[in-house]
This record gives C-alpha cells, structure tokens and sequence, in this order.
C-alpha cells in the first residue's frame, strides 16, 4: 500500500495505483493540462471508499510506501488507463514532409483526447 499526501490530507491506495498517479501527473504537467480521477482508497476503519482527485500542473503529490494490515487495493483497469493515458501525453511521432525544420509532432493533443475522464 502506498499513502498519497495530497492537498493538505492523506488518501491510502495501492502501490501500483499510486505510481500510476504520479505518472500520469507528470504527463499532465508536462502538457500543461489538469484531468480529474476517481481512485479506490481504504478508509481508516478499513473499508474502501473511493476519493476524487484533481491533477494537473499544480499538483503537489508525495507516495510513500507503508504497512498495512489491511490489503493491497488493485485495480488494474484504472492503472492500465492512466498508463495509457499518460503515454499518449507524453508521444510523439516523425511527420513525412515537414518543410519547417520540427520533424515531430505531438501524438496526443490533452484537449481533444476521445475516451472520458478516468474514473
């Protein structure tokens, strides 16, 4: 399990999970974008909840590894699209014929990605 402090508060979420969030938050910052995210989190009684979560340029997240008596929380679904989502930020791709000296164009263009927000 990993604890994500963030925004004044801490949010208990699995590992995989987490890394996967701040990947995906450096990519948004990278393109200087925001997206919103719905993540699975274990409340302090040990349930699971889930906690919405703002990302972008001004993101001040910090993980760190802790114990846990309670299990690991997957889910590999939302972890494979926001690895998704954060290479699809981060891509580029030659462009045939480019006349004005940029060879490379971006793959990915945050304002007009087709799939909705990652919840």
């Amino acid at each position: 399990m990993d604890r994500i402090l963030y925004a004044g508060g801490e949010l208990l979420t699995g590992s995989e999970i987490a890394q996967a969030i701040v990947d995906y938050a450096a990519a948004l910052a990278g393109r200087r974008s925001a997206a919103s995210i719905d993540i699975p989190i274990r409340t302090t009684s040990g349930g699971v909840a889930r906690a919405h979560l703002l990302i972008g340029p001004a993101s001040q997240l910090v993980t760190e590894p802790v114990e846990s008596e309670f299990d690991e929380l997957v889910d590999e679904d939302l972890v494979t699209r926001l690895r998704t989502s954060a290479a699809a930020l981060a891509s580029t791709r030659p462009v045939v014929g480019a006349t004005d000296g940029d060879d490379e164009i971006d793959d990915a263009d945050t304002d007009e990605l087709e799939w909705p927000p990652i919840r």
